[in-house]
C-alpha cells in the first residue's frame, strides 16, 4: 500500500545570525503536525547553514526517498510575505556560511547552466493558493538571494532536472504566526503537487494519443 504513497520532502534551515531557532525550519516543523494528507508520505529536515553540508545533504536525500517534489524553505528578513522562488542561480556565491566558508568557485555546480528554473509555474501555484482565501499574503520572486537558500535550490534543482520548489518565509510574527506559515506550506505544496499531478496525466494522455 505504501507504494501508492507519494514522497514529499521539505527541508528548513537551521540557526544562523540572529535567527537562534531559523523560522523556515518552525514552519516546516508546523507543516509536519498537519501532514500533506493520507497519500503523501511527508519527511522532514533541518539543512545547516553550510555550503558544504547542503553539498552533500540534498543529493542523500534525492537517493534515499527518490521524492516526487522536494520544497526547501528559508527565511528573508527583508519578506513579509511568502514568497515562491521561481529558480535557482549558479554563480555569485560570495557570502561566508556558518563555518566562515564560501565556495572558491563562487558557484553551486561548475559548468552547470547559469539558472535553472522550477518546473512548476509558481505563477500559478501563486493564484490558485492567494483564490483560496488562506489569510497569508503568497508572491513570486525570480532571486533567491545568493547564499545559502539559492546555493540549496540551485542543487536540488540541478539533480532533480527542475522538479524541486523554494518558498522564503518571513521572520515570525511579521506578520504571521508559526501555525500561520505551517498553514501555508501545507496549501503550495499541495497546490504544488496538483500541479504535477495534472502535468503527469497531459504527458500520459499524449502518449495515449500518439
Amino acid at each position: 500500500m505504501d507504494n501508492s504513497k507519494r514522497t514529499v520532502v521539505v527541508t528548513g534551515f537551521g540557526p544562523f545570525g540572529e535567527h537562534t531557532v531559523n523560522p523556515s525550519w518552525v514552519a516546516v516543523q508546523e507543516l509536519k503536525k498537519l501532514g500533506l494528507g493520507s497519500e503523501v508520505d511527508l519527511h522532514v529536515y533541518e539543512v545547516p547553514v553550510e555550503y558544504q553540508t547542503v553539498q552533500s545533504l540534498v543529493p542523500s536525500l534525492w537517493k534515499q526517498y527518490h521524492p516526487l517534489l522536494v520544497v526547501h524553505v528559508g527565511v528573508s528578513g527583508m519578506a513579509t510575505t511568502v514568497t515562491l522562488e521561481k529558480c535557482g542561480r549558479n554563480h555569485g556565491y560570495k557570502g561566508l556560511d556558518n563555518s566562515s566558508f564560501c565556495p572558491d568557485s563562487q558557484c553551486c555546480i561548475v559548468g552547470g547552466p547559469d539558472c535553472i528554473d522550477s518546473v512548476i509555474d509558481m505563477e500559478s501555484v501563486c493564484k490558485r493558493v492567494t483564490a483560496s482565501g488562506l489569510g497569508v499574503t503568497v508572491s513570486v520572486s525570480k532571486d533567491a538571494g545568493r547564499y545559502l537558500c539559492d546555493f540549496t535550490y540551485y542543487t536540488s534543482l540541478y539533480l532533480s532536472h527542475g522538479r524541486s520548489a523554494f518558498i522564503h518565509v518571513p521572520p515570525i510574527g511579521k506578520p504571521y504566526s508559526g501555525e500561520d506559515l505551517g498553514r501555508a506550506l501545507k496549501a503550495i505544496v499541495q497546490e504544488m503537487l496538483e500541479l504535477l499531478d495534472q502535468a503527469e496525466e497531459k504527458i500520459h494522455c499524449q502518449q495515449h494519443f500518439h
